[in-house]
């Protein structure tokens, strides 16, 4: 009997999937194994962008090694389709002002027209009841992005 292998994406097909989603999860290297951690993404045609509180395991792990793995997935809740990604690359840290305002922008939009709960703030660093255009106008979060990739797997269901 012979495997049924899962087919590939095409380019446009994993681009739609990046396009129409807002979560993933990042794998970092940690010492005894990897360090998987949800984040919320921007993604503007060539790069996926990535917010971080400036606190936690995350921090200790990049900052030792940037290379990670990212994933992003969909499927139906009885799994009847499904459409996954994975991408291996560096995570850079943004460093101007002015880049990472304009990205911390992106999130703002992102955040109101994907209408998410006021919720998901506490997860970057602000309270609940900030509007999500305080992002821009702070400092608390890091700013990233994927680059260096040099590996993508992206399959789907038959």
């Amino acid at each position: 009997m012979e495997i049924v292998r899962i087919p590939h994406m095409q380019k446009r097909e994993y681009d739609r999937l990046i396009e129409e989603n807002h979560l993933c999860r990042i794998a970092f290297q940690g010492e005894d194994g990897p360090y998987i951690a949800p984040f919320m993404y921007t993604f503007d045609g060539r790069y996926l962008y990535f917010l971080s509180t400036k606190y936690g395991k995350k921090i200790a792990l990049f900052q030792k090694n940037p290379s990670v793995a990212v994933e992003i997935e969909r499927y139906a809740p009885d799994l009847s389709s499904y459409t996954f990604i994975t991408l291996r690359g560096r995570l850079e840290e943004i460093g101007g002002a002015g880049a990472k305002k304009s990205i911390r922008e992106g999130f703002a939009r992102m955040i109101r027209s994907r209408n998410l709960s006021p919720s998901i703030m506490a997860a970057l660093g602000h309270d609940p009841m900030d509007p999500p255009e305080a992002l821009a106008r702070g400092d608390r979060t890091m700013v990233w992005k994927l680059t260096g990739v040099r590996e993508i797997v992206a399959l789907k269901n038959v």
